[in-house]
């Protein structure tokens, strides 16, 4: 049996940067109320306003989804990456020293954190019905844009409105059993971050 909670925008917790140079939005967190630096995962959303440097989090893998906004390059340690698609996810390593590059204007990310050798972590994009998401100890279902609704085994449809999130954990031990996510209109879409411990 799985336990779900449908979170809220109020159920957020707004912070600085690890670095201090902006402002994050964290969706929630294992353990819950876990710092930067004893999480095992992590789910926020950050608004990036001007360029500089991202924080480093090492042992840390990173997935990055672009919300809003014309996109940004990042450069540094090895190759650069690009932000340019919205909703489609780039992974890489949070060990890596990284500066950001707007290309134009402020943008919005999804973002997750998995601290490796703890736990691992993909992000599903969902625009339309499909399948059960992949296998996972935890799901956060985030409705991006539109509604969207979810079903959990053992529970009636989960109803989620834009910017609302859904998190799925297993009750007493087992991995949660699959999650289907079905946006509601042509314009929806959800991000779902599967998470499973090591």
């Amino acid at each position: 049996m799985t336990e779900h909670r449908v979170l809220s925008p109020t159920d957020y917790r707004r912070m600085p940067w690890k670095n201090g140079g902006g402002t994050t939005t964290e969706i929630a967190a294992h353990p819950a109320g876990a710092g930067m630096a004893s999480f095992a995962w992590r789910v926020s959303i950050a608004d990036v306003e001007t360029d500089g440097p991202f924080s480093i989090f090492g042992g840390v893998d990173r997935t990055l989804v672009l919300l809003a906004g014309a996109g940004m390059r990042l450069a540094g340690d090895g190759q650069p990456l690009e932000l340019r698609t919205p909703f489609e996810p780039v992974v890489f390593s949070g060990d890596r020293n990284l500066s950001c590059g707007l290309v134009e204007g402020p943008v919005r990310d999804f973002n997750l954190m998995v601290r490796r050798g703890v736990a691992r972590g993909s992000v599903v994009v969902r625009r339309e019905g499909g399948d059960d998401i992949v296998p996972a100890d935890t799901y956060l279902c985030y409705a991006a844009v539109g509604a969207s609704e979810c079903l959990v085994a053992g529970h009636p449809p989960i109803a989620l409105p834009e910017s609302h999130s859904l998190l799925v954990t297993p009750a007493a031990g087992p991995t949660a059993h699959g999650l289907v996510v079905n946006p509601v209109a042509a314009r929806s879409v959800a991000l779902v971050a599967a998470i499973r411990f090591e």
